[in-house]
C-alpha cells in the first residue's frame, strides 16, 4: 500500500477540513495560511507558488504541534507571538489583548483630530501592546504621546514593540491605575482609550480564545461592563484642555450608556459615534468645552 505524499496543497485542505470540524470554520483557511506558512517561513502566497512541494518531516511535526495549540483554542497571534495592526507588526503575549482591525477606527480618528490640532499632546489609558499609541506615533511625527497600563507585564511588552519600531523616544510610558499614574497638573490635547469593556455575565459567551486565553485584566468592565467609563468620564475633565478630545472604543451595545455617562457628568460637547464595518456603533468621541 502506498504511503500517502502530503504537499502543500493536500496538507492545507485536509487542515483546512480538520479545523472546520473542530469548531473553526470561520477562520479554518487563514489559520492554516499563516500557521503553514510560518513553520514553511514564506508568505501565504508562496504557499500556492509552491502546492505541490513536500515538506520535510521535521516541518510537518513542527506543523502539526502548532494546529495542537490551535484547536485546544489558543489564539493563532498568541502560538505565534505576534499580530498585524494598522501595518504594523506587533509582539503579543498573554499579558496582553490581541490588537483588532476594529481598533483601528480609533487610531484614524485619532489621526484625523491631532492633524487638525497640528500635534498636541496624547494619552493612551490602558496601552496593552502599545499598538495605538505606537501607531499614533507613527502617523503624527510631532505628538507628544504617553502610554499607561496598570499592568508591568504589559507595558514590558509595549516597550519592546515600541523599540521594535524605533519610537521608544517618542512615547512615555507610566504604570500605574489610569490617569492615577499621571501628574495631577498635567493636562493633555486628546485621551485615547480601549478599556475593559466586558460585562460578568458576558463572560460564559465569548469565543474560548479570548475567554480562555486573553487577559481577564484588558477585558473584565464589572459587573455591567461600564466600570472604566464611569471613570473615563468622570476623570477626564481633569486632564484635557478646553476643546480637548476624549476617545473610547465601546461594546457594541454600550453607546447609549457610555453616552449617557458623558452627559451625566455635563460639560461634554458629544460628537456622533463612529461605526465599524458591520455598523456596529465603535467609537464614542467628546469634545470637552471647559
Amino acid at each position: 500500500m502506498a504511503t500517502e505524499v502530503w504537499t502543500i496543497k493536500s496538507l492545507i485542505s485536509w487542515t483546512e477540513n480538520y479545523l472546520k470540524q473542530k469548531g473553526f470554520a470561520d477562520s479554518a483557511r487563514l489559520d492554516t495560511q499563516i500557521l503553514l506558512a510560518h513553520v514553511l517561513k514564506c508568505k501565504k502566497i508562496d504557499l500556492y507558488v509552491r502546492s505541490e512541494e513536500i515538506p520535510t518531516e521535521a516541518e510537518r511535526a513542527a506543523f502539526k504541534s502548532l494546529l495542537k495549540q490551535r484547536v485546544d483554542g489558543t489564539p493563532v497571534e498568541y502560538i505565534l507571538g505576534f499580530g498585524e495592526f494598522h501595518l504594523l507588526t506587533f509582539e503579543v503575549s498573554p499579558a496582553v489583548l490581541i490588537p483588532r482591525e476594529d481598533t483601528s477606527i480609533l487610531v484614524a480618528e485619532a489621526v484625523r483630530i491631532l492633524k487638525e490640532r497640528n500635534g498636541g499632546k496624547v494619552v493612551d489609558i490602558g496601552t496593552g501592546s502599545g499598538c495605538i499609541a505606537i501607531s499614533l506615533a507613527k502617523e503624527s511625527k510631532v505628538a507628544e504621546i504617553t502610554a499607561i497600563d496598570i499592568s508591568e507585564d504589559a507595558l514590558a511588552v509595549a516597550r519592546r514593540n515600541a523599540a521594535k519600531h524605533e519610537f521608544s523616544e517618542r512615547i512615555r510610558f507610566l504604570q500605574g491605575d489610569m490617569f492615577e499614574a499621571l501628574p495631577p497638573d498635567e493636562k493633555f490635547d486628546l485621551i485615547v482609550s480601549n478599556p475593559p469593556y466586558i460585562a460578568h455575565d458576558e463572560f460564559p459567551g465569548l469565543d474560548v480564545g479570548v475567554r480562555d486565553h486573553e487577559p481577564r485584566l484588558a477585558l473584565d468592565g464589572g459587573e455591567d461592563g461600564l466600570k472604566f467609563y464611569r471613570r473615563l468620564a468622570n476623570d477626564t475633565p481633569l486632564y484635557l484642555k478646553p476643546g480637548g478630545w476624549l476617545l473610547m472604543e465601546i461594546g457594541f451595545t454600550q453607546d447609549e450608556a457610555v453616552r449617557g455617562l458623558l452627559e451625566s457628568v455635563g460639560g461634554y460637547e458629544l460628537e456622533s459615534t463612529i461605526h465599524d464595518k458591520a455598523r456596529h456603533p465603535r467609537v464614542v468621541r467628546a469634545k470637552w468645552k471647559g
